[in-house]
């Protein structure tokens, strides 16, 4: 049943940007979720994440959680006195957030929706994380993210976001260079720090 529900939101879900490379990634995900295969949901904030909010005191603001997955970031964030929304296009895994967000007891709107269709809020986010989002995208939808961002932050805000570098994955090419990364975000925002394991990297970005 949920695989034939699935395939029907394919058709009919209007969230997601139109073109075949969208809907099979929307679709990979559901059925990585639904499976239970997901590598990448450790249930774990990453240290760099607790660097910034706990030892170097970054104070609470609102939040914003770019592909959320099942809420632990959004949740530790919340934990931390931020208001939070987390963003995800998987149904089951932000089911499953708000479900461990109410056993914590902590306060986190969780929206469906995919991350190309999000450009407004009533207010900006003082910090934006995202850990994994931008670099599934294809070079159309990162420039599509680099100027929604606009619309997600102000002067001041933070941006902290984990990305893979150019690689083959799941048979299609993800990820993205420091060089893309900083022709992409380099005139509105300030690279503050940058770190990399030869793999990936971790950015944080200062909104101009």
């Amino acid at each position: 049943m949920d695989c034939v529900r699935i395939l029907n939101m394919v058709v009919t879900k209007r969230t997601i940007s139109v073109g075949v490379p969208r809907l099979l990634m929307w679709l990979f995900f559901h059925w990585r979720y639904f499976i239970g295969k997901t590598p990448w949901d450790t249930s774990v904030t990453p240290p760099e994440v607790v660097e910034l909010i706990e030892r170097e005191k970054f104070p609470p603001g609102r939040a914003l959680d770019i592909g959320c997955g099942t809420g632990t970031n959004a949740i530790y964030l919340a934990q931390h006195g931020f208001q939070v929304v987390g963003v995800d296009f998987v149904t089951r895994a932000l089911n499953e957030a708000r479900a461990k967000a109410q056993a914590k007891n902590v306060r986190v709107e969780f929206r469906e929706s995919d991350v190309m269709a999000l450009r407004t809020f009533d207010r900006p986010f003082h910090f934006v994380l995202d850990i994994g989002c931008f670099h599934s995208l294809d070079p159309y939808g990162r420039i599509r993210y680099a100027d929604n961002s606009l619309r997600w932050t102000q002067q001041g805000s933070i941006v902290m976001m984990y990305v893979f570098f150019p690689r083959k994955m799941f048979g299609r090419s993800m990820g993205a260079a420091r060089e893309e990364m900083e022709k992409l975000f380099g005139a509105d925002y300030t690279l503050l720090q940058y770190a990399d394991d030869d793999k990936s990297a971790w950015y944080r970005w200062e909104r101009k």
